[in-house]
């Protein structure tokens, strides 16, 4: 029996099985709870085998999430049900038939590095940067995904630049046939030009799949469409969800007019809507549905509240962008105490990953844990690694990873010959390789040449070890940076000066982190320090427990948390200032939209009046989403009452308040 705790929508959805069907399922609607569902009835009531039902969607987690419903729910028989992502599918396809393909059994899958380095290959003498070589694979992911060939995009290239990626794109696709390798795009644009040029290879295949399920269908791209398009055109039986408010993917070739391709192909297709939220409070679902009413649609919908009325919407103006992580810290802070509440019901949403950094200071000085999903935390950044490194010597000189890691960086011509010896050395005396350095039997194992630069490197090291029973940490610190010209090591280590300039900018915040640690424990000593440095580390890269959650509002997506607090509400962050130049303010809508209905009790909305960027201070305005939200649902606190000195005041007596509150 299908269960009886569907709704009405959700029911006629699961029971439709005659024809064409898309699912327009809101935020928080149940659209995964649908396709489990539909499975199970497809099986059970249906009676089509197991094995001739596809469902696909983007991601390998949601793929494993819906495997683990259906598998509850249909018990063995669930394993023969053929559920994938988009990519997982298209390589079962190229695998079947790669002769025709005129590929080997034994083709290779080049991952992005192995692309980005054939690109730099193929640039030859030509030394291009990281985001040089990202935007030449995102144009070759680009023409690839709309089915545009070399020729054609040199024919329609407007300026040298576009001509000389059309030609490498050329060898590109030369050399991936030589090597006998595909690429990610490939394992979607091969099988449709398989199932183009091989008619009984796409009869085979239209009969492996009597059903079709996609999820996210707002996410496909071109050549996903013609893929889904090809597999469901014969019986015609499939059904797509997906939901078009929140399409944030254009810039990797999402198309959400998909759906209105989807309803002129297909006719007598039938629209069931999902507009049940089960996740949000009223005030919050009225937000979002007055935020994205201003965007056109080709279906319209309303969502609707299961979970109550609940609690304005807050939002904090605050000076700068310090005080505005400081002002959200202390929210979090006195709220988790008031309620009582685990770290890890809240969530810090943002625009770009830049915008991390100020959070995670702040997260760290009150000691509060939390896990960065996406981009480069705080202890993954190799600048903080080395001078960590430097520092876990310092107070253990036996630590052999740790000197193998800085006895190169920056460079000190010590190779790894010398290196190697020196560790055949240290374990034949069976000591550290520091110590290994100053026995006088070293001589006859290692070079003289060698055996001096080691040795200066250790009374180097030895004599700050001393410094540090006499003078404060951090500025034995700043003289080992000093020492070792770090600095000018990074900037030669960087492909731009910028680059350069925030790897140096977070080695002084630990360094004035670590200060800051030592002032507030004058009695502990360093090593002790630099122990409870690598137990956060630790438990940054545990990505499980109680812990605050930092992403971006694109890695959100599909996720849900009780109290969310959305960051940098303001023009030129959000909506994007490419966005704004480039007239594409609809997705940014779309972007805000998905960030409000990931919050399931309250949201917290916050913005500066002034943000530093690029080392000029620069007013700020508020996002125009901000005034497309209904005043009347918000609690607007610092617009016009305090000037930058009294909020800063008001945070730091807040900030203390907490502090006396938690003991300190």
């Amino acid at each position: 029996m299908i269960s009886d705790t569907l709704n009405s929508a959700q029911r006629q959805a699961v029971n439709y099985t005659d024809g064409p069907c898309l699912v327009l399922a809101g935020a928080g609607s149940g659209k995964t709870r649908v396709i489990t569902e539909k499975i199970y009835h497809l099986v059970t009531n249906r009676h089509i085998a197991p094995n001739q039902i596809y469902a696909v969607t983007f991601t390998n987690k949601a793929a494993r999430e819906m495997r683990e419903r259906v598998g509850k729910r249909l018990k063995d028989t669930a394993k023969a049900v053929n559920i994938s992502t988009f990519h997982t599918l298209g390589l079962s396809i190229i695998r079947y038939s790669h002769k025709e393909l005129g590929l080997n059994a034994q083709f290779t899958l080049f991952d992005d590095q192995d692309t980005a380095a054939l690109i730099q290959a193929l640039a030859g003498d030509v030394k291009l940067d990281k985001g040089e070589i990202m935007q030449i694979q995102q144009a070759i992911s680009r023409y690839k995904n709309q089915q545009i060939k070399p020729e054609q995009a040199l024919d329609h290239a407007k300026n040298p630049r576009e001509a000389l990626i059309a030609r490498l794109y050329q060898r590109y696709l030369q050399q991936m046939q030589s090597y006998q390798a595909v690429d990610f795009d490939d394992l979607i644009t091969l099988p449709v030009q398989l199932f183009q040029s091989h008619p009984e290879v796409l009869t085979l295949w239209q009969g492996k799949v009597r059903y079709l399920l996609v999820d996210e269908y707002q996410d496909t791209n071109a050549c996903q469409y013609q893929l889904v398009k090809y597999l469901v055109q014969f019986r015609q039986q499939f059904t797509v969800v997906g939901d078009d408010d929140q399409s944030i993917y254009a810039w990797r070739g999402a198309q959400p007019e998909n759906l209105a391709l989807l309803q002129r192909d297909f006719p007598k297709l039938q629209v069931i809507k999902l507009e049940q939220n089960y996740r949000s409070t009223g005030i919050i679902l009225q937000a979002a549905n007055q935020l994205i009413r201003n965007n056109p649609h080709l279906f319209e919908k309303q969502l609707q509240a299961t979970q109550g009325y609940g609690e304005p919407i807050k939002v904090l103006f605050t000076p700068d962008a310090e005080a505005e992580a400081g002002r959200v810290i202390a929210e979090i802070m006195q709220h988790q105490f008031n309620q009582r509440r685990p770290y890890h019901d809240y969530a810090i949403l943002y625009r770009g990953n830049h915008q991390a950094m100020l959070l995670e200071k702040a997260l760290r000085q009150h000691k509060i844990p939390y896990h960065l999903s996406g981009g480069t935390s705080f202890f993954a950044r190799q600048e903080i690694k080395d001078i960590i490194a430097y520092c876990r010597l310092l107070a253990n000189s036996t630590d052999d990873a740790a000197f193998i890691r800085i006895i190169n960086t920056p460079r000190r011509e010590i190779g790894p010959t010398t290196l190697q010896k020196l560790g055949e050395y240290a374990k034949q005396r069976h000591v550290s390789l520091f110590k290994a350095i100053n026995e006088i039997g070293l001589e006859h194992h290692v070079p003289a040449a060698a055996v001096t630069k080691l040795r200066q490197f250790s009374q180097w090291l030895h004599s700050l070890q001393v410094q540090l029973t006499q003078k404060p940490a951090d500025s034995v610190l700043k003289k080992l940076v000093e020492d070792i010209d770090y600095y000018a090591w990074l900037e030669s280590q960087s492909s731009q000066q910028k680059t350069a300039d925030n790897k140096q900018q977070y080695v002084e915040e630990l360094i004035q982190w670590i200060r800051q640690l030592m002032q507030e424990s004058p009695e502990r000593s360093f090593a002790t320090l630099i122990q409870t440095l690598l137990l956060l580390d630790r438990q940054e890269d545990d990505t499980t427990g109680n812990k605050v959650q930092l992403m971006t509002l694109h890695a959100s997506k599909g996720l849900e948390f009780p109290h969310v607090f959305l960051v940098g509400f303001e023009e030129k962050i959000l909506p994007h200032q490419n966005s704004i130049e480039s007239d594409t303010i609809e997705e940014e809508r779309r972007l805000a939209y998905v960030g409000i209905t990931r919050a399931e009790k309250t949201l917290t909305i916050s913005l500066a009046k002034q943000r530093n960027r690029f080392g000029d201070t620069s007013p700020c305005q508020p996002s125009r989403f901000l005034a497309e939200l209904p005043e009347s649902i918000l609690k607007i606190e610092g617009r016009d009452a305090m000037n930058e000195t009294e909020q800063k005041q008001l945070n730091r007596d807040k900030m203390a308040a907490l502090k006396a509150m938690f003991g300190g």
